[in-house]
């Protein structure tokens, strides 16, 4: 049995992943972390409306509950938090399974210090298609950089997400930019502005409920290679998150990614 915390408890991925957690017989809801202007009560189960999570504490303050729990699932959705969130989980040995996107290269910096203490695993993107997206990319990266192929990214997702590009929209052009050699990102093109040699697209759309779609084009002469990953429902990235806590439960100190889970 995995006993989990989840951070950002009544957020829309909270919600699910709660929700996921309940239905999976190996995994217990330990408890719940959310912003304390966003705490209704200090009952998970009151706040959530499910019978089967009362008793459970919700509350501010994650080291209140890091005893009850043997994985930190942190999808907070604010990068400020989620650090703190790290430090406090790996002070205490705790591992902790990281959701949240938009992190500064420092707070990345922050995070992997922490692994240094107990096992973290940071993912944009926790679904198992996007992770093969990932590698499927990288595979036709490295197949096209020396024909003559340029290499643009799409990425739209609904009118509330706070960063842009998305977390996974900035890991498809890091493994773009390493396997392809390109130096340059751009995020706009206005004007006169055609396109420079090593160069990479990256733009992002937002409108409506879209839960998020992303795809990668290599465009040639005569012909054009699309690969595109469309999610229509949180509970791929929540399952994600739940299978990675399972997983990372007794692993060693470090940096992990849902590569690892997945053995890609």
């Amino acid at each position: 049995m995995t006993r989990v915390v989840v951070c950002g408890a009544l957020g829309r991925m909270g919600r699910r992943i709660i929700e996921l957690s309940l239905q999976d017989p190996e995994v217990e809801v330990a408890g719940g972390v959310e912003h304390p202007d966003c705490i209704p009560s200090l009952d998970l189960g009151e706040a959530l409306g499910k019978e089967e999570l009362k008793g459970k504490p919700l509350t501010s303050r994650l080291e209140d509950l890091l005893p009850l729990c043997d994985v930190v699932i942190e999808f907070s959705g604010n990068t400020t938090a989620s650090v703190g969130h790290a430090k406090l989980a790996t002070l205490d040995g705790k591992p902790i399974v990281i959701g949240t996107t938009g992190f500064t290269d420092q707070e990345v910096k922050e995070i992997e210090e922490c692994s240094k203490n107990a096992p973290v695993l940071l993912s944009p993107n926790m679904s198992l298609g996007v992770n093969l997206l990932f590698k499927l990319v990288e595979i036709a990266s490295k197949v096209l950089k020396d024909k003559n192929f340029d290499m643009e990214i799409v990425e739209i997702h609904h009118r509330f997400k706070k960063d842009a590009p998305s977390g996974t929209a900035v890991k498809l052009s890091s493994i773009i930019k390493e396997s392809a050699g390109l130096s340059e990102v751009v995020h706009c093109r206005e004007g006169e502005a055609p396109r420079k040699e090593g160069e990479l697209g990256v733009f992002a759309v937002r409108g409506g409920d879209v839960v998020g779609d992303h795809t990668v084009y290599f465009l040639g002469f005569g012909e054009r290679l699309e690969l595109t990953h469309r999610a229509s429902s949180r509970d791929t990235f929540a399952k994600g998150a739940v299978e990675a806590a399972k997983w990372i439960k007794g692993k060693e100190p470090g940096m992990y990614s849902m590569f690892d889970v997945l053995n890609l």
